[in-house]
């Protein structure tokens, strides 16, 4: 988390000399850049820790979607998705996000939370199939030739992304505070850029990981290079399956305080409330880490609601939402 969390740090810096000859392009990169890295306890670094989560849930799930597939197609897969994860953030949501903004800005709350709920449920999902493992009915590579089984996870890839995506960019306009309309568009369009190439460049360095290790395994002229190539190697499956993990703790950190936020700004602040209480009380008896204290309390509470919400959204996904797209999706009999 703290090596994604300093690469985050590189996004403000990109974002800021994007914009050096627009003071007031720069001093919006700066604040959104701040508040995208860490998570602070004011409103607007509550907004900036939820983006730092969504991108590290995206980050972790990436890499599973070239499971299965060629090596040798493995980075130019990784670069259709991030192409898809280009168009989503600056074709389709940008101008959405901005017309939304200036309209109805009273829909991004709503929005948010829905987003939020989606989250929940993705993470919620994700622990009940390691408890209770169940037959995928997932295409593999053995019903599927490579060809069309890499098409059809780009596009699986860049349907989740979308969602992910739209979750950073509306996390990332709340926290603008531009004048103007074209400000709030390009400092928007820079954090896009910064987040999408910080994203895909990890997944890039992370599929392939693998097969550095392996080459300086047995290329390596030194006996400590080639150890660590085999160490790579050796530990770069236990260290994806932490990545997975964290990344299904941020979905439902995220998710959950998304919600418990949207639902403050709303008029329904108990259990906001009563989540700072706890963690208030929590850090006040721990005085030496006490920041850290109240926000990691703060963050677990918040994602134990989200472990909630999305268990109770699983049956209501499963028997209503989906059977009701899956209608709509199906194609005309002749």
């Amino acid at each position: 988390m703290s090596g994604l969390l300093a690469l985050l740090d590189d996004v403000a810096a990109l974002a800021k000399m994007a914009a050096a000859q627009l003071d007031d392009v720069a001093a919006q990169s700066v604040k959104v850049g701040a508040k995208v890295i860490g998570p602070v306890i004011d409103d607007a670094a509550k907004a900036g820790s939820k983006a730092v989560g969504v991108v590290v849930d995206d980050a972790a799930m990436t890499p599973k979607f070239v499971h299965g597939l060629p090596a040798a197609r493995e980075l130019p897969i990784v670069w259709k998705i991030a192409r898809g994860s280009f168009f989503n953030k600056l074709v389709i949501l940008l101008p959405i996000a901005l017309l939304l903004n200036q309209f109805a800005p009273w829909l991004l709350t709503p929005l948010l939370m829905i987003g939020g709920c989606y989250l929940c449920y993705e993470g919620a999902e994700k622990i009940w199939h390691w408890l209770i493992p169940g037959k995928s009915h997932a295409i593999t590579p053995e019903t599927l030739d490579a060809a069309h089984l890499e098409k059809q996870r780009v596009a699986g890839a860049i349907k989740t992304d979308f969602i992910l995506s739209a979750e950073i960019m509306t996390i990332a306009l709340a926290a603008i505070e531009a004048e103007s309309l074209w400000i709030e568009g390009i400092v928007l369009a820079v954090v896009a850029v910064g987040i999408t190439a910080l994203v895909y460049g990890t997944v890039a360095i992370l599929v392939k990981a693998d097969d550095v290790g392996l080459k300086l395994s047995q290329v390596g002229r030194l006996s400590a290079t080639r150890a660590l190539g085999r160490g790579i190697v050796k530990w770069m499956p236990g260290f994806m399956t932490v990545i997975s993990t964290i990344g299904t703790a941020a979905m439902l950190w995220v998710g959950g305080s998304i919600v418990v936020h949207g639902l403050e700004v709303l008029g329904f602040g108990a259990i906001a409330h009563t989540i700072h209480g706890i963690a208030a009380s929590v850090a006040h008896a721990i005085p030496s880490a006490q920041g850290f204290v109240l926000w990691a309390v703060t963050a677990a509470l918040d994602g134990v609601l989200g472990v909630l919400l999305g268990s109770a959204l699983i049956p209501v996904v499963t028997h209503v939402i989906s059977p009701v797209m899956g209608m709509f999706s199906k194609p005309k009999s002749a």
